[in-house]
């Protein structure tokens, strides 16, 4: 015969729950107060890597794959994307920033204004 539970029992928040709450709540609080370095990192993570990608691709003559080797390491987030067309590399930290390289005759691979 199994106890069935009371009315205290039945309403009590789990304890797991509410961990993962705290957590939750801590880990967004990190986030919003390391914001401003957070998107620091991520711009020039990004601007970097568009811009050594891009020159490792379209002036070394590289393929985009080998060229991801080249990233420094704690950019493993990005991801690099290649535009054939415009001979371009946009490098994107996911949810925060994004840059591309360019390559131009003369000049080499330069990066695309932004709001830096």
């Amino acid at each position: 015969m199994t106890k069935s539970p009371t009315s205290a029992e039945r309403h009590r928040p789990r304890f797991g729950l509410w961990l993962l709450a705290i957590i939750a709540l801590a880990a967004s609080g990190a986030v919003w107060a390391f914001r401003e370095p957070i998107d620091g990192y991520a711009s020039i993570a990004s601007a970097y890597s568009a811009r050594v990608a891009c020159s490792c691709r379209y002036v070394a003559g590289r393929p985009l794959e080998d060229c991801a080797k080249d990233k420094l390491a704690g950019m493993e987030a990005v991801t690099l994307v290649e535009d054939a067309e415009t001979k371009s590399v946009t490098a994107r930290f996911p949810l925060v920033a994004e840059a591309t390289a360019t390559y131009r005759k003369g000049y080499g691979c330069v990066l695309e204004p932004w709001e830096g």
